[in-house]
């Protein structure tokens, strides 16, 4: 009985001190083409084995066809509906009786986004207001119909919500949205056991600041490609943990670093854009994903936190003619992970894998093995 209570302990070790970030993809329709049939877009999600998919456009239709595929999705609903369901629960209602309740458990929703970047969006429509009204609203009409298991947070951007990256120790929300908007919304992620999410583009930062090297912005093992945190004398081997250390920084510098973090957003073009955008390319796109997917399957978690983001969302499944179909985005980028014709673009394994848990994980199972068999 001791061998087994022990054996127990150690498996038990082993699989929460090695837990990996789960890794999706976002699709986005486009109104200037026709999309795929769902049941297409999910039996190819099925067939990449990706095992998470957010939705911002939340078609019913398209959260139809994953029913009974064990992918997890992840919905929104889009800033403009954030004054009416703030507003009224009864309008919340209507949203999840259309969106939620005929589709669930059979489709696995597992998390719920009000709005994507409302800092964004401030100079044409300020639906900041209706942010955290709109999401107690939604998380209460969950609960009143019964369901409890989806949370439901927010979508911030990373350069309409953080003050630097460089360096990451210096990062804070920038004011005063910070105390007004995202403090009190921090406290109620906390309470109802839900998670920050950021978009997060290395991509972006990169093309914003010469003195970054390229091999730094795509996870590239070349001599002296690091940056130190002089601060706290944390090294850095990449962009995007970096961008992460600062979100959790910030986080920690209001007390709620025990929230979870989930990149909702990051990607790298792979052509389009604006002229001079030589950097969007299909080899720095394969490269930027490649080591993103190698990073995260690692588990060494960012420097400042073991277990790191906790999921990570590429954008996205694929590239529409045109380009992107988001607002916050330089039009014609191509995002995709899959062509227009639903062809991969890059020999990429986004789907989760088997853990690698490292030479400790290894030890660990060695020395269960051992007290099995005396």
């Amino acid at each position: 009985m001791p061998s087994f209570l022990f054996i127990s302990l150690l498996l038990s070790f082993i699989h929460f001190s090695f837990s990996l970030p789960s890794i999706g993809v976002t699709y986005s329709t486009t109104t200037t083409t026709a999309s795929p049939p769902p049941d297409k877009i999910s039996a190819t999600i099925s067939t990449l084995k990706i095992p998470n998919v957010r939705l911002p456009d939340a078609d019913p239709s398209l959260i139809k066809a994953f029913a009974f595929t064990n992918t997890s999705l992840f919905l929104s609903i889009p800033n403009p509906l954030l004054p009416a369901v703030a507003a009224n629960r009864s309008l919340a209602l209507r949203w999840l009786y259309r969106h939620v309740l005929p589709f669930y458990p059979r489709s696995k929703i597992t998390l719920i986004s009000v709005g994507n970047a409302v800092l964004d969006s401030v100079a044409e429509q300020d639906f900041t207001p209706y942010l955290l009204p709109a999401m107690r609203n939604l998380h209460l009409a969950l609960h009143e119909l019964g369901i409890k298991k989806i949370p439901v947070s927010t979508t911030f951007s990373f350069f309409s919500t953080i003050t630097t990256a460089f360096p990451p120790s210096s990062a804070e929300f920038q004011q005063p949205a910070g105390d007004l908007i995202i403090k009190p919304l921090l406290q109620f992620l906390e309470e109802t056991n839900s998670s920050f999410l950021i978009n997060l583009y290395p991509y972006n930062l990169y093309r914003l600041n010469s003195e970054i090297p390229v091999g730094f912005a795509l996870f590239q093992d070349y001599p002296f490609n690091f940056r130190d945190d002089l601060v706290t004398g944390v090294r850095y081997f990449n962009l995007f943990d970096m961008m992460a250390d600062s979100v959790l920084t910030a986080m920690a510098v209001m007390g709620y670093e025990s929230v979870p973090v989930i990149v909702a957003e990051t990607g790298w073009p792979s052509g389009g854009g604006e002229a001079g955008e030589v950097e969007a390319n299909e080899a720095y796109a394969e490269m930027y994903l490649k080591g993103l997917v190698r990073h995260l399957k690692s588990g060494v978690g960012t420097p400042l936190k073991k277990d790191g983001v906790a999921e990570v969302y590429v954008y996205e499944l694929m590239d529409h003619e045109g380009g992107n179909n988001d607002n916050n985005k330089v039009k014609g980028r191509k995002w995709g992970i899959l062509t227009e014709n639903m062809t991969r673009k890059f020999n990429v394994e986004i789907s989760s894998g088997v853990k690698n848990y490292g030479s400790m994980g290894i030890f660990l199972f060695l020395i269960a093995i051992f007290y099995a068999f005396p």
